[in-house]
């Protein structure tokens, strides 16, 4: 197996392991903290893809574009939280996911009344089109490189603003004792309406990036859901730093095995047979890791207080 192709192939999951971090560290920040189940989770990373796709075409300027992307996608955000999440705080989980739900159809119908349900494309500007030759004979996209970056900034960022602010304090305190936080005069109110602000400017981000590599289509925030909260599971509820070693887990094994089982598998069994159960097996592999980590560790690898 060629070495250079391993790890190219290495790189590629720890780019898809940190856009995966970027979405399930705001879900599980909202989850731990307001005790919210959002499966709108993934609408939110689709309107940073489009509002960054349009503010694009509409200003010539990429970096621009990113900047309105993230703005838009907090402000809706806390629309959103302000108009319909609120009053489910004291409700059961059944009433959040059946709210959260229609919230799903709401978006996908909004953005293909806006967009129309045909698929957008983003091309990158120049200066992020290029390859850098990291190894001699090895080659890699530079926009990939920068997401990972991206990625690794936004986790140091967010682990500062929990650890070491006055705002990351009150997180913390919220997620042990929201009755507590409020007797002492803290808005608890306010702090969630920000907290859920900032998670989905995070899903807006990991949006904003999936971009131009992936397409901007309505339904598109679905698809991802699934995985981020299969890493939700395997890092821990609750747990900043699960999401992230979580993340990085499952974007390895994901893009791994999508790289590498069928041709390992035809090397032992008939062509025909592992083309058909290659991409089948590749893509169960993450819940098969799921269910092995639960059997050693049912609350995750790193629980709540990571």
């Amino acid at each position: 197996m060629n070495l250079l192709l391993v790890l190219e192939q290495i790189l590629n999951g720890l780019q898809f392991g940190v856009m995966l971090f970027l979405m399930a560290a705001g879900l599980t920040l909202v989850f731990g903290i307001m005790n919210l189940v959002n499966l709108a989770h993934g609408s939110l990373y689709m309107v940073g893809a489009y509002l960054a796709t349009a503010a694009y075409q509409w200003t010539g300027s990429f970096p621009l574009a990113v900047v309105l992307a993230l703005v838009g996608t907090l402000v809706v955000g806390m629309v959103v939280e302000l108009v319909a999440l609120r009053t489910l705080y004291d409700r059961d989980h059944l009433d959040q996911v059946l709210l959260t739900f229609g919230l799903i159809l709401f978006f996908n119908e909004l953005i293909a009344i806006i967009w129309g349900r045909a698929a957008l494309y983003t091309s990158l500007p120049t200066y992020l089109q290029g390859h850098v030759e990291l190894l001699p004979g090895m080659r890699y996209s530079v926009y990939r490189l920068l997401i990972i970056f991206i990625g690794f900034a936004a986790a140091g960022m967010l682990w500062y603003v929990v650890t070491k602010t006055r705002l990351g304090m009150l997180i913390r305190a919220g997620a042990s004792n929201r009755t507590m936080v409020a007797a002492l005069g803290i808005n608890i109110r306010l702090l969630y309406t920000i907290v859920f602000g900032f998670g989905a400017a995070l899903a807006g981000l990991a949006g904003v990036l999936a971009g131009p590599i992936y397409t901007a289509q309505p339904g598109m925030g679905e698809l991802i859901l699934i995985q981020v909260f299969v890493v939700i599971v395997i890092g821990g509820i609750g747990s900043i730093r699960g999401a992230l070693f979580g993340a990085i887990l499952v974007g390895m094994v994901d893009t791994l095995g999508r790289a590498f089982l069928k041709p390992t598998l035809a090397s032992v069994i008939p062509l025909e047979a592992a083309e058909t159960a290659g991409p089948a097996l590749a893509s169960m592999l993450i819940y098969v890791l799921m269910a092995a980590i639960l059997a050693f560790r049912p609350e995750g690898l790193f629980p709540s207080r990571g």
